[in-house]
């Protein structure tokens, strides 16, 4: 079969949702030649997950789609926080938190911020920058079967307009495909973790007379908690559009029939306390919330990715972050390795470093539903008690302990207790503000990285600085160099005169690779004998050659 495959490409992606749009980009981006295949006919039509957390933003801000989100998401900008009231009539609610960022103190560890985008305006942002990089991105278009050898996948795929069988011949395949993954199905790979949570139908409505109702409250998510009828309500445009979700008990025997349009109406009309409001149904859309991880993260060349590697409760939007995180973490590594810079190896440290953060993360979103309420959740005895950090933590203080990092705390947490981003290898590199000598204009450390691994070193990392060329040419890799400081011979200034490497736990006369995702690699806390040879033992074992 390989002999004849129609198309042959280093990367298959199935499935063309946020993840599986999110791989392509980032594959895109560092010029790994790809297909995507998804079984529907176009991008998401429903507006959902909208919550995009600031790790997810500083990807898309690395590859060049962030402004073009913002544009997308502009109805949505003032929008803040989660009000939970027993009806939108009256004073009794309370804001279980109404800024996302209240004072402010985000910037200090990023240089962007969280965006409430809805997932029908963020995909088609995504498929027209995935496409403008050259992706092949084919809707109606589903994936039949596959087979794996040592050297590669082909696989069947099938044209859903005419029903056409063609053949794929890839070096990999990447499989986004959904919660009930018929990829991970057909590699065997089980899943842990407590299974179903709850049940909501997903209710898309018109009504203007609502608006008047919700008033000045502008937030992302209102839980109605009125015990005859609750649920959430999510603007879509704060004038004439809603989403309701409401709780779905299919254990009782609750169907989707029994879910007609005035039983809906009359749900939302009490829900909200607005009896006389206009309420026109156009959409409904079953959901399942669940708490599930895979065992393994892929078979062979076949790797998972979102919701195939892991469900989560939707309460703070993990589960979609998590997994456009997931596909950045595997882009820079299958784009090494296809390239010869990476051994095989490097692929393995896919799974050891993203299967630990679901599990840590799929259970600090359980464990905020059940603080939060939402609707339809009844947790089980001892949830709160996994508890791991704020939202902030787990959204972008998450660490590797293990995979493609050196000399990392093996048994440090997955999720700390608190934000601690000082440089130390297996965490995200930290934020700082600079600009080059001759410009004024400042870009942020993590603005270096995307596209190689890089070395930062100060004034007095001058025999670093000069090791960086000689190694890349020696290992054939792409490794840019930049000394960052106060003195007429660097090549970045620190804003404010911040003191970059005791910021990154290091001295001016020492250095830190980070990776091309913006983690810290490795880092020498001073000179080394000899640089060059240092340097490269720490590439060599970076990139798993060996």
């Amino acid at each position: 079969m390989e002999e004849h495959a129609d198309d042959r490409v280093p990367v298959l992606i199935v499935g063309g949702s946020l993840v599986g749009l999110s791989t392509s980009l980032f594959l895109g981006r560092l010029g790994v030649g790809h297909m995507l295949v998804e079984r529907h006919a176009s991008t998401s039509r429903h507006p959902r997950g909208r919550g995009n957390n600031v790790r997810t933003m500083e990807l898309f801000r690395g590859a060049g789609a962030e402004q073009l989100i913002h544009d997308a998401s502009s109805v949505l900008a003032g929008n803040h926080g989660i009000l939970q009231t027993p009806t939108l009539v009256g004073d009794q609610g309370e804001w279980l938190f109404k800024e996302i960022d209240p004072g402010g103190g985000l910037s200090r560890f990023s240089p962007t911020a969280w965006c409430v985008c809805s997932q029908n305006d963020l995909e088609p942002v995504l498929l027209d920058c995935a496409r403008s990089l050259g992706g092949d991105l084919r809707y109606s278009t589903e994936l039949k079967s596959f087979e794996q050898d040592p050297e590669g996948v082909t696989a069947v795929i099938e044209d859903r307009a005419t029903g056409r069988l063609s053949t794929v011949r890839a070096d990999y395949l990447v499989a986004a495909d959904g919660p009930r993954s018929p990829v991970r199905e057909k590699l065997g790979i089980g899943q842990s973790g407590p299974g179903e949570l709850f049940h909501n139908v997903s209710i898309t409505f018109r009504s203007r007379r609502l608006a008047d109702v919700v008033g000045g409250r502008r937030f992302i998510v209102c839980y109605l908690t009125d015990p005859e009828a609750d649920g959430a309500l999510l603007p879509v445009d704060n004038v004439e559009s809603w989403v309701f979700h409401a709780p779905w008990h299919p254990d009782r025997g609750e169907t989707l029939e029994d879910f007609t349009d005035e039983r809906c109406i009359a749900h939302i009309r009490r829900a909200t306390g607005a009896p006389d409001i206009d309420v026109e149904i156009t959409g409904k859309a079953p959901w399942h919330a669940a708490e599930r991880v895979a065992e393994r993260y892929g078979a062979g060349r076949v790797f998972l990715a979102g919701d195939s590697a892991h469900e989560m409760s939707p309460t703070g939007a993990f589960g979609s972050n998590t997994g456009i995180q997931d596909a950045h973490n595997l882009a820079w590594k299958l784009a090494l390795v296809l390239d010869g810079s990476a051994g095989p190896g490097l692929l393995k440290t896919y799974e050891l470093e993203r299967l630990p953060v679901a599990a840590a993360t799929s259970a600090r979103a359980s464990a905020r539903s059940a603080e939060h309420s939402h609707p339809g959740y009844a947790p089980a005895p001892g949830v709160l008690g996994g508890r791991q950090g704020g939202m902030l933590t787990v959204a972008m203080g998450y660490r590797y302990p293990r995979g493609a990092v050196l000399d990392a705390d093996p048994d440090m947490p997955v999720v700390p207790d608190r934000m601690d981003l000082r440089g130390e290898p297996g965490s995200r590199a930290p934020h700082m503000w600079l600009h080059r000598p001759d410009e004024a204009r400042r870009l942020s450390t993590l603005d270096l990285y995307e596209r190689s691994f890089v070395l930062l070193t100060g004034a007095g990392g001058k025999a670093w600085h000069t090791a960086a060329p000689v190694v890349a040419e020696r290992l054939s890799i792409r490794l840019a160099a930049y000394r960052i400081g106060d003195g007429g011979d660097t090549d970045l200034v620190p804003e404010a005169g911040a003191d970059w490497a005791e910021l990154h736990g290091t001295t001016d006369e020492g250095a830190v690779v980070v990776r091309p995702d913006g983690f810290v690699a490795w880092r020498s806390p001073g000179r080394a004998g000899d640089p060059e040879a240092t340097l490269t033992a720490a590439m060599e074992a970076l990139l798993q050659r060996y």
